[in-house]
């Protein structure tokens, strides 16, 4: 029987005690065995208004301390079905886009080499486009779940191609992503103009805007969801100002008349019998908010992601 990789046991060792880790899971290159894999991205030369997500992966795994690995709310006692570890930062190359973004790449397709389901904490939103051209290599045009205050489908800024504004143009220009099968969830916030509020719609995706999910709801918005992407193989990408500044201050382009932490938590609760293939956090910035809050919220976000991956395990065992 295979060692499970598992968090520290806080009655044996303190839980300010210990190099930081995700969840205090074992920092390990090795993924023999691992269903699940922390990897931090700590890139934002993509960033167009603030910087300073590249500490994200810090002040996530620094908050993450006090997850515990029964998910009362899920009914999943994770680490009996899941063994996961915090492979550590992936290389980046600070103030050089194409080539992080291709360093980017090519580690993630060595993780992806394991049957381990990567979660991802950014660093902008500039680096789910090279996870994604390594994630089509594996397992072609995937759906998209994605949470953002913004659609992150510009053509460009300043005749330059790649922010953290374009990556899902990219994306669906180099047929990464499946837009038939995929939704933008949250998008809200003042304009250049009218065409810009049906770049989502116009670019084949589902667009459930901030004013739309307000009025409609978790419960109906998840249905709409998981309608659309079917047994599809899947990612979320989750950029942390799809949250009201109010609760996430710490991100580089805050929009008011966001949601509530327990909003997102929520909905990513609710998002159990996808085929998950992957994960984000990104654009948390750790530098903006002293008080931690955004961090702690972008933690117990992917402790629902990992939540998800221990349902996907138990489901197949039974």
């Amino acid at each position: 029987m295979k060692k499970k990789h598992i968090p520290l046991d806080a009655m044996e060792f303190p839980r300010f005690e210990g190099i930081r880790t995700f969840m205090r899971l074992p920092h390990t290159t090795n993924l023999h065995g691992v269903d699940f894999v922390l990897a931090g991205v700590p890139f934002d030369t993509g960033g167009t208004f603030r910087v300073g997500a590249r500490f994200g992966p810090s002040g996530i795994r620094d908050n993450s301390l006090l997850l515990r690995p029964y998910n009362p709310v899920q009914e999943i006692e994770i680490f009996k079905y899941c063994s996961g570890i915090d492979f550590g930062d992936l290389p980046i190359v600070p103030g050089y886009l194409p080539e992080s973004h291709k360093l980017i790449e090519n580690n993630v397709e060595t993780l992806l080499r394991s049957n381990a389901i990567p979660i991802f904490m950014g660093g902008d939103h500039s680096i789910s486009l090279p996870i994604l051209r390594a994630i089509k290599k594996k397992y072609g045009p995937v759906g998209l779940i994605h949470f953002d205050a913004h659609s992150d489908l510009w053509h460009g800024y300043f005749d330059n191609k790649d922010t953290h504004g374009t990556p899902f143009r990219r994306a669906i220009e180099e047929n990464l992503i499946d837009p038939s099968v995929s939704t933008q969830i949250g998008l809200r916030g003042p304009l250049y103009d009218k065409k810009d509020y049906t770049m989502s719609k116009d670019a084949g995706l589902l667009s459930i805007t901030g004013p739309e999910l307000h009025s409609i709801g978790v419960l109906e918005a998840l249905s709409l969801v998981k309608n659309r992407i079917g047994d599809k193989p899947a990612y979320l990408t989750f950029d942390i100002d799809f949250i009201d500044p109010a609760y996430a201050p710490g991100t580089g382009t805050p929009e008011a008349g966001g949601f509530t932490g327990y909003d997102a938590i929520s909905f990513v609760r609710g998002l159990k019998n996808i085929n998950f293939i992957g994960f984000d956090m990104v654009e948390v910035m750790p530098p903006y908010d002293p008080a931690h809050i955004t961090s702690l919220l972008a933690a117990n976000i992917i402790y629902e992601f990992i939540s998800l991956v221990a349902i996907q395990k138990r489901n197949k065992v039974n």
